[in-house]
């Protein structure tokens, strides 16, 4: 609410001066002078007034910047008479403050409620029947009911005989979780499995989500400001231009030559130029779907060196995906995925699902299956075209069916065996893991070339889970099983390295991104709190995106500069010219336009920013055998 009263006190003060200026000149040319006088004086004085109290807070905190100068020039004008000079002045600069204001602006308008994901209610046992209660209600020791799909609002144990959930937001782990009675489900993990019952443990506001949120809250407050590109260029402008008008007026006893050059040297190149660029590279990259917010996270993203990345759901797809069909029973491969994809429709779980996914992806047409019973944890039973199949866990499929030796495929780290059985006896397993996302190679090779020095990998899952997904990317490090307090301390001590960028999707990698010098969530497909936290959202569902944002912010960075450089070399050149008396007040205002549109059509050269599109390999096309299986499972 504060923000959204600034950017309409911005927009006023705008409106104010753009009108003063623009009547006043329609009073002077009406032959009315005095009246064109009063009226740029009184467009001038709020823009002024809101300058000085931007200073003095701006002093408050230690910082010098670029209002200074602007304030001298209106001041200057208006006490030796110069008014439609000051009114110049104030359109210039309050046009910049205005611009700035609108790119953070656009960027907040997009984003989500830190809490949106939090909820608000649970489910309570009481007297027999369900009640809906307020999280700040519930006590340790109350039963709840955690229905499917519900995120758990506390933390508790399980008084269900078993319960399924989702934790990949907290941990990292990518895999849904089984726990049996009496273990203990995190807040802000989502059931994803049938109904269960919860004992509380804790109270919402000494719950594992509740922790990460006042984490995240903890790092954006310690967190440095950004300095804006214009304010550390300003000290040694404001002391240029100072000199030069103090010296012409000295050696010439004349005030206006040194007011025309403190209006020449109105750092409207700085103020102008600057925010141009930058919106300009914020709009490209949102062309993208790189979600940037606000010009200070691009200056920074610009200067990256170090990143560090989450595995699941950043650096790997999040989903389960089939990697290799195993044949027990002799049957083809594609039966076996074809009987088990057609169970599975009649189950919401995250691993079915990705089964039915794979089918279709590979042109299967599926059967209603019949006489279908679930067992949440456990697995799927039922009839598919006359035949009896199960479908789930080693454990529950052999125990209903047993086994034809004891053979097991391949099972690397962080994958996970579904038995498939059909008319009573095992046909096979179906091999499921998290890959890398298409193109994360090719992300890492780019970022290379655009100059980070150093990336890592930051995962609350295994480490030899890590290390299998991660191999052969050349990765500088790896830190596995971290818990967000630690990757909060992995971003800070990796700072020494330069400006530290963290990705991340997960509630667990909320605090990390806050805390990193620029924090880049996945938005498709990740949590509400970590884009709250993070100062970039990626909108699609691809990393390489990063690589394109990267660019981009360097880019526009780039222009910027170039823009500032140009625009403060022309004004050094006017201000010369107005301590020599060969312009006037209102002439180097004259002039001062001049320059701006130069700079800001050189600034809007970041709109047409091409950056390189990494090369995605595309899979080997094969008609057979297990790469044809583990080629057809990716959707």
């Amino acid at each position: 609410m504060e923000t959204t009263r600034t950017d309409r006190f911005k927009t006023a003060i705008l409106l104010i001066a753009a009108t003063g200026l623009i009547a006043g000149l329609a009073f002077y040319f009406s032959g009315e002078p005095d009246v064109a006088n009063a009226v740029w004086i009184a467009g001038v004085v709020p823009a002024l007034a809101a300058l000085v109290v931007e200073i003095l807070r701006s002093l408050r905190s230690g910082e010098v910047g670029l209002d200074i100068v602007a304030a001298l020039s209106m001041s200057a004008a208006l006490v030796f008479g110069e008014t439609l000079a000051a009114a110049v002045v104030a359109v210039m600069y309050s046009g910049g403050t205005f611009l700035e204001a609108f790119a953070e602006g656009r960027a907040r308008r997009e984003m989500h409620d830190l809490l949106s994901r939090v909820p608000r209610t649970a489910t309570r046992h009481r007297n027999g029947g369900l009640e809906e209660v307020p999280l700040n209600e519930i006590a340790p020791g109350d039963r709840l009911l955690i229905r499917q799909g519900d995120v758990v609002p506390v933390d508790g144990t399980v008084s269900s005989e078993t319960a399924f959930v989702d934790t990949s937001a907290l941990t990292g782990e990518s895999l849904p979780v089984r726990l049996r009675y009496g273990a203990e489900a995190m807040s802000g993990s989502t059931n994803a499995g049938e109904a269960f019952d919860l004992i509380a443990t804790h109270e919402a506001k000494d719950s594992t989500y509740a922790g990460i949120v006042r984490l995240v809250k903890e790092a954006q407050a310690s967190k440095a400001p950004m300095s804006r590109l214009a304010d550390r260029w300003s000290l040694g402008f404001l002391a240029v231009t100072v000199s030069i008008a103090f010296a012409a007026w000295w050696f010439t006893g004349d005030p206006i030559r040194a007011v025309a050059v403190l209006v020449v040297a109105t750092p409207c190149p700085l103020i102008l130029a600057v925010p141009v660029a930058l919106v300009a590279g914020l709009s490209r990259a949102a062309h993208f779907g790189v979600l940037i917010k606000g010009a200070g996270p691009l200056e920074t993203m610009a200067r990256i060196r170090t990143l560090i990345l989450d595995k699941t759901g950043t650096l790997t797809d999040g989903r389960p995906q089939i990697v290799s069909i195993d044949s027990h029973d002799g049957m083809a491969e594609g039966d076996i995925l074809r009987f088990a994809a057609a169970l599975d429709q009649a189950s919401k779980h995250p691993v079915a699902q990705a089964i039915v996914a794979a089918a279709k992806a590979r042109g299967f047409s599926l059967p209603v299956p019949s006489e279908v019973a679930e067992f949440p944890g456990e697995g799927v039973a039922g009839h598919v075209e006359g035949h009896s199949v199960i479908v789930g866990g080693d454990g529950f499929v052999v125990s209903r069916v047993g086994r034809m030796g004891d053979d097991h495929p391949a099972k690397g780290a962080g994958s996970v065996l579904v038995a498939v059985a059909v008319d009573g006896h095992l046909a096979g397993y179906l091999v499921m893991s998290d890959p890398l996302r298409d193109g994360a190679g090719a992300m890492l090779e780019s970022l290379r070339r655009e100059g980070i020095a150093r990336i890592l990998l930051a995962t609350g899952d295994r480490a030899d889970v890590a290390e299998r997904v991660t191999e052969g990317l050349g990765l500088d490090g790896l830190r596995a099983g971290l818990t967000p307090d630690q990757k909060v301390l992995l971003v800070l001590s990796e700072r020494k390295h330069g400006p530290v960028m963290m990705v991340g999707d997960g509630v667990n990698d909320a605090p990390a991104l806050a805390a990193a010098d620029v924090g880049v969530a996945m938005g498709a497909r990740g949590a509400a709190a970590s884009a709250e936290a993070a100062d970039v959202v990626l909108l699609v569902d691809r990393i390489d995106r990063l690589g394109l944002g990267i660019e981009i912010a360097r880019g526009a960075r780039r222009i910027a500069v170039e823009s500032v450089v140009a625009g403060i070399g022309l004004s050094v050149m006017g201000m010369i010219a107005a301590a020599f008396g060969y312009l006037t007040p209102v002439q180097g205002a004259l002039l001062q336009e001049v320059i701006d549109v130069a700079v800001i059509l050189n600034a809007l050269r970041a709109l047409r920013i091409a950056p390189h599109e990494p090369t995605i390999p595309k899979p080997k096309a094969v008609s057979s055998g297990q790469d044809d299986i583990a080629q057809g499972a990716t959707p």
